[in-house]
């Protein structure tokens, strides 16, 4: 075997694992499902324990990609930078948020309507007032 690789990615409303394996030229992938988020050491664990139950797809030919080597502190900051986009990780963590978001939309928009009010009032009475001084004359 010459090179695998596990990309683990939620895709709603679980997470799943993809692994590829490179052998010969051929890539094959098996793919398994995921209940909640796993950590690292529960992907490792489970791969070493499974890998034999694996059910890898058929081999399929790969053009062979000369990788440029890459320096370590770069991969490193590519790795980080990966990482931190992924934003806030756990799906209660991102429901929250979005909760959050909403509260904060309606109160906008509560206050934007009540300010819109008592300025309607304001020029209301003003009117009423102006009328009031001219009735008179």
């Amino acid at each position: 075997m010459d090179e695998c690789r596990i990309t683990v990615f939620f895709e709603d409303p679980f997470w799943v694992g993809a692994m590829e394996r490179l052998t010969d030229g051929k890539l094959e992938a098996a793919k398994v499902t995921f209940g909640a988020e796993p950590k690292d050491y529960e992907i490792y664990s489970y791969f070493l324990k499974n890998w034999k139950r694996l059910r890898f797809s058929p081999p399929v030919a790969n053009q062979k990609i000369e990788k440029a080597k890459i320096n370590p502190k770069r991969l490193q900051r590519l790795i980080n930078g990966q990482l931190s986009q992924s934003g806030i990780g756990t799906k209660a963590q991102q429901a929250l948020k979005l909760q959050q978001e909403q509260g904060k939309l309606e109160r906008k928009s509560f206050y934007r309507k009540r300010s819109e009010e008592e300025g309607q009032r304001r020029f209301a009475l003003r009117q009423k007032k102006k009328k009031e001084k001219h009735r008179g004359r």
